[in-house]
């Protein structure tokens, strides 16, 4: 199910874009899966349609998803939704280190919380 915070300060096609990763990553859509039509989304989610458009194209070009004219948008797959999740990682992994390094914190102490992070990973690599 696609959540979206209203409230929140990210604006709500990239909240959509966020929320469909997710559920790709989940196995909620699988590859193949064709996505809801942008009008029944929109009527689902009480939001406009080009909010929906926007998410779509974000995601089209991104690699996620692909349209087919006059038949929807489907998922192109686990691994291209993968490397959007990473990229987004790293790029607030390294804002995050930025910042904590201009505010004083020492580098073993980022260390040591990215050692304590990957140490409570279970063998499949996932959180337990």
């Amino acid at each position: 199910m696609i959540k979206l915070d209203y409230r929140s300060r990210t604006p709500i096609y990239r909240q959509l874009e966020d929320s469909i990763i997710e559920l790709i990553l989940l196995g909620v859509y699988q590859k193949g899966t064709q996505l809801p039509s942008v009008r029944s989304l929109a009527v689902e989610l009480g939001i406009n349609p080009n909010t929906i458009q926007k998410a779509y194209q974000e995601l089209e070009s991104q690699g996620i998803i692909c349209s087919v004219t006059g038949k929807g948008s489907f998922v192109q797959g686990l691994d291209e939704a993968q490397l959007q999740l990473r990229r987004k990682a790293l790029e607030t992994l390294t804002s995050a280190v930025r910042d904590a390094r201009l505010a004083g914190v020492p580098r073993q102490e980022i260390d040591r919380l990215v050692e304590q992070e990957y140490s409570h990973q279970s063998p499949g690599g996932e959180t337990p």
